[in-house]
């Protein structure tokens, strides 16, 4: 017998139905894959008050169904209380939010203990993240409206916890406030926001950046107690109330580097302290900082006096010439590069990426800069409003402020959408088409070609106001001083000048320059090359300078013009792209390494010209392909091995260009060098086994397996990178003579494959070589032979490894060998890998190896980044000792990328979230600076001794303000990795 269903509570909104969320919905996200959403979205309407909401709106089913595809974080805060997602749907979404923060406000104070606190701050959280999100979503809540949302709730969560922390120090007797019931009034303590906060436009899972002061003559203390250290300490403990992770969760991640020098200041500093540094020492950076300050917290009047005294520091009453000059620095970086519009959308950074929202802020506050001092309308906080009072001034046309702002608007709805999908900070597109794809939907596209359709335009839209802000820009070089280069002397100011734009040795570049103007050099024997020459020489030089490695950078190019059989093309392409001259310079004098491929290989500029240079990175068909047509018609093995070697140059060139310039993150360039490094390799293969089997004939049943491992295994390369391999081969035992004119027998036939295939990697031509190659990690290491059979190296892995063998066996994957045969490999390392282990015994000797390197290499340098304690090789052991510990029971765990497996360790719950986001913050973090490095420099980096472009570089690549903040950060970081290091593996080594 069946029964009839129970009947579903009908669901009704309140009197005011009109405003409440459900009854105003217009939108909603695809669904990608509904055989994966559908399941989850079921259980979710398993509550009977979910069910009949949806059947009473059913936009609601949409929108639910679509966060069940779209987003696990958005999920899990939905079905973890369907009451509360039901009461956010029928609630007006405005009234909601308002009464939140007030029970809000009053659960934090009256809480009895610091851990109730953090509940009522995080469960508010919780509950503003789903409204939010569905008001967004939806299409409830315009753009103005959700980051006024997101800014209100960390307004809220940052007086909360400030009020209970005064009323902390109060109720101890070290603070008096004037008004008991309000502490933060006259307290000369308070809180400005920064960034996106300050300019109240906060994005979906953002940071907060906060600064700090309190005025000492204004701070009610109790006699005796010091200001410094209690203000101190309630600083650091709201950073705690607010970013500890708790089983809640957290609230918001505190970031307080934007201080005056954050790696000598303490996290809350005098009001006097302050002004003495803007006025010494405050930068460009700074000044654009405080155009979005405000006090979100603490004593308002004191903020306002702090403020009104930094107005004359942020907004100059004259047109302000310094900033001009720092602004057109900045805008000739590559990325806005005329004429180049071809921007890949898989992988794309929305915010700091080409045509970004970077851009548009960019374009708005330095024009608010320069004439923000005489023209006080300018001075908003907000981006569309500045851009809107931009245009009505007329600094602006209004159709660039209307195609910006609508840009804006688009790209900042991505971003959004990005961070809901997991509640990370990333701006960062889906590298991978299929999960492109996915999120397409999600945003509410019909897949990833009808998202590309309607985000390109805007990403070129605002490329192109950005490469043409300020067409009036004045010329590259702005040298005061004389160029002149006679004939038959050095002139005596020409010399004053070149050593004060910093060139050590004046007579040296005095008679390289001469040298060229007299056409010394083959490429420069035409009277056209000369006159062209001549007109970039100044901006050369400043260049040069500007590099921070002046004498070199023009011996570099010294070098590269002799190797030139005609410069005409060349100096006609710089003459008319100033930008590339600053870059060639920039290459010259910051990258010696890539400065010595160039000169060797100048027609790889030819690259800058391709609209496809800055477009997507070719996959590895595609990549293949190319090689394929190159090589194909060597005419010998030496034709085909300096082809090959060629390619690899000027492949490895144009990705160091990428990323010098900015316009490729650290993980495409890993992976864009390991892709290059694969099909290298592969075609190596291809080659030498061909040559070999014509000598020697084909032992029955072969195959071979090349394994990379290491850097190349994890996709994680640089441009130094060498090769870790490891060859294997299998044949038929019972055959094991080739069938070739000069026969070989079993393992001495592989090992000389093996041989010869090192020797194409790694031998010199007259073109160079490809890859140093490291054969140290096959079975037995030196001692054992060059090829290891696979049944050898299973045995082997199985029963005589060291732990260390099979961390390193974590980043091994197949790169050439025949499918069936890779399979097996494959099969043979996963077999060796999920095998259960001791974690106590694992951790120990792990940690004695890190101890054991420490006292080899050292670990106390901190720009020493592999080796640093809480360095590159920290990051490694713990995702290697993660794996191999866990991945009996999660194989899904296993990767050979270091980030990725950190991705996979959180997602399994097998580290807690705050030291996942430490470890994926740092693996970052250290690849983007590694990039930088190992395409700069072959020596050790010195800070005291790197030049100001190589500081500026890296300070780019941490994303950061400026050095000192980068330097504080890389140091704050690795000492929260090695604190993990020692939490998970139970003994800090060293």
């Amino acid at each position: 017998m069946t029964y009839p269903a129970a009947p579903r509570p009908a669901i009704a909104c309140p009197a005011h139905a009109a405003s409440a969320l459900a009854v105003r919905l217009t939108a909603a996200p695809l669904v990608g894959d509904p055989a994966a959403s559908e399941p989850r979205l079921d259980d979710l309407l398993k509550h009977d008050d979910v069910a009949a909401l949806v059947d009473a709106y059913p936009l609601a089913r949409r929108v639910l169904a679509g966060i069940a595809g779209g987003s696990p974080f958005l999920y899990d805060l939905a079905a973890t209380d369907p009451a509360r997602l039901v009461r956010l749907f029928t609630s007006a979404p405005e009234e909601r939010l308002a009464a939140l923060i007030e029970e809000t406000r009053a659960a934090v104070v009256a809480s009895p203990d610091d851990a109730g606190a953090m509940r009522a701050l995080r469960l508010m959280k919780q509950e503003a993240a789903l409204l939010i999100a569905l008001a967004d979503i939806g299409g409830v809540w315009d753009l103005a409206r959700v980051t006024g949302a997101l800014t209100e709730i960390a307004d809220v969560a940052v007086q909360a916890a400030l009020r209970r922390l005064l009323l902390a120090a109060a109720s101890e007797g070290k603070l008096v406030p004037p008004d008991p019931a309000e502490p933060e009034r006259g307290s000369g303590y308070f809180v400005l926001a920064m960034g996106k906060m300050g300019a109240g436009e906060l994005n979906y899972s953002s940071d907060i950046d906060l600064v700090v002061f309190y005025d000492r003559e204004r701070a009610p203390l109790r006699p005796g107690v010091e200001v410094g250290p209690l203000f101190v300490r309630i600083t650091r403990g709201l950073v705690k109330l607010l970013q500890e992770r708790t089983a809640d969760g957290y609230v918001f991640r505190v970031d307080l580097r934007l201080r005056p020098d954050p790696a000598s200041t303490q996290v809350a500093m005098t009001t006097i302290a302050g002004l003495h540094y803007y006025e010494r020492e405050g930068q460009t950076w700074e000044r654009s900082a405080y155009i979005k300050a405000r006090p979100c917290a603490g004593d308002y009047a004191t903020a306002a006096a702090f403020l009104d005294e930094l107005v004359p520091f942020i907004w100059r009453r004259f047109l302000d010439y310094a900033a001009i000059s720092d602004v057109h620095a900045m805008k000739r970086q590559i990325h806005a590069y005329r004429g180049h519009d071809d921007i890949a959308v898989e992988g794309h950074n929305v915010k700091l990426g080409r045509g970004g929202i970077r851009e548009i802020e960019f374009f708005a506050q330095t024009q608010q800069l320069i004439v923000g001092g005489r023209n006080a309308h300018l001075r908003l906080r907000q981006t569309l409003a500045a851009l809107a009072a931009l245009a009505e001034g007329g600094w602006i046309a209004p159709a660039a402020r209307d195609e910006l702002t609508a840009a804006y608007e688009f790209l900042r709805a991505v971003e959004h959408r990005l961070q809901m999908v997991a509640d990370e900070q990333t701006q960062s597109l889906p590298e991978e088409t299929h999960a492109l794809d996915a999120f397409a939907r999600f945003f509410g596209h019909d897949g990833r070609d009808a998202f590309a359709d309607a985000i390109l335009p805007h990403l070129r839209t605002v490329q192109r106001h950005y490469a043409g802000l300020f067409e009036d820009a004045p010329p590259v070089a702005q040298v005061e001083g004389a160029f002149r280069f006679p004939d038959d002397r050095d002139d005596k100011e020409t010399l004053d000048t070149l050593k004060g734009l910093g060139f050590r040795d004046p007579l040296a570049a005095s008679f390289i320059v001469r040298e060229w103007l007299a056409g010394r050099p083959r490429a420069l024997r035409s009277e056209a090359s000369r006159a062209l020459l001549a007109d970039l020489v100044p901006a050369l030089l400043d260049g040069f300078a500007s590099s921070g490695n002046a004498d070199v950078a023009l011996t570099t190019f010294d070098r590269f013009v002799s190797g030139l059989g005609g410069a005409l093309r060349l100096l006609t392409l710089l003459r008319r792209n100033p930008d590339l001259v600053r870059l060639l310079a920039s290459v010259m004098g910051t990258a010696p390494r890539i400065a010595e491929m160039l000169a060797r290989r100048p027609q790889v500029l030819d690259a800058l010209l391709d609209p496809a240079f800055f477009g997507p990175l070719p996959d590895r068909d595609t990549q293949e392909q190319r090689f394929a047509a190159t090589l194909a018609d060597a005419a010998s093995d030496e034709d085909f091995l300096d082809r090959i070697r060629l390619l690899g140059q000027e492949q490895k060139i144009l990705i160091a260009m990428r990323v010098l310039s900015g316009t490729l993150t650290a993980t495409q360039a890993g992976a864009a060098y390991a892709r290059l490094a694969v099909a290298l390799v592969r075609f190596l293969h291809a080659h030498v086994l061909d040559r070999f089997v014509a000598q020697h004939g084909r032992v029955p049943g072969m195959a071979t397996a090349v394994l990379a491992l290491g850097k190349l295994g994890g996709r994680e390369m640089t441009a130094g990178s060498d090769l870790d391999l490891i060859v294997l081969y299998e044949f038929d035992k019972e055959h094991p003579e080739s069938d070739g004119p000069r026969p070989l027998y079993g393992a001495q036939y592989f090992a000389r494959l093996t041989q010869r295939l090192i020797n194409a990697l790694t031998v010199q031509t007259n073109v160079g070589k490809l890859y140093d190659v490291d054969m140290r990690l096959r079975p037995s290491g030196r001692s054992g032979p060059l090829a290891a059979s696979l049944d050898s190296f299973r045995s082997y892995q199985l029963t005589e490894a060291w732990t260390w063998e099979h961390m390193a066996l974590t980043r091994a994957r197949v790169i050439s060998a025949p499918p069936d045969f890779a399979a097996r490999v494959e099969e043979s390392i996963r077999e060796v890998l999920a095998q259960p282990r001791d974690p106590d015994a694992i951790a120990g000797d792990v940690v004695e190896m890190r101890r054991a390197i420490a006292e080899e290499k050292g670990e106390g340098e901190a720009w020493d980044l592999k080796h640093a304690a809480g360095g590159l090789v920290d990051l490694e052991f713990i995702a290697q000792y993660l794996q191999l510990v866990y991945g009996a029971d999660q194989p899904e765990l296993f990767d050979t990328n270091t980030g990725r497996v950190f991705d996979g360790a959180l997602r399994l719950g097998l580290i807690p979230v705050e030291d996942a986001e430490t470890l994926r913050g740092a693996v970052r973090l250290y690849q983007n600076l590694t990039q930088v490095l190992r395409l700069c420099l072959s020596a050790p980096f010195d800070p005291n001794t790197a030049g100001a472009n190589l500081l500026a570089l890296l300070t780019r690549a941490g994303d950061v303000p400026d050095f000192a903040t980068l330097d504080a950060h890389l140091r704050e970081t690795q000492a929260k990795v090695r604190t993990v290091f020692d939490r998970l593996l139970g003994n800090q080594p060293g």
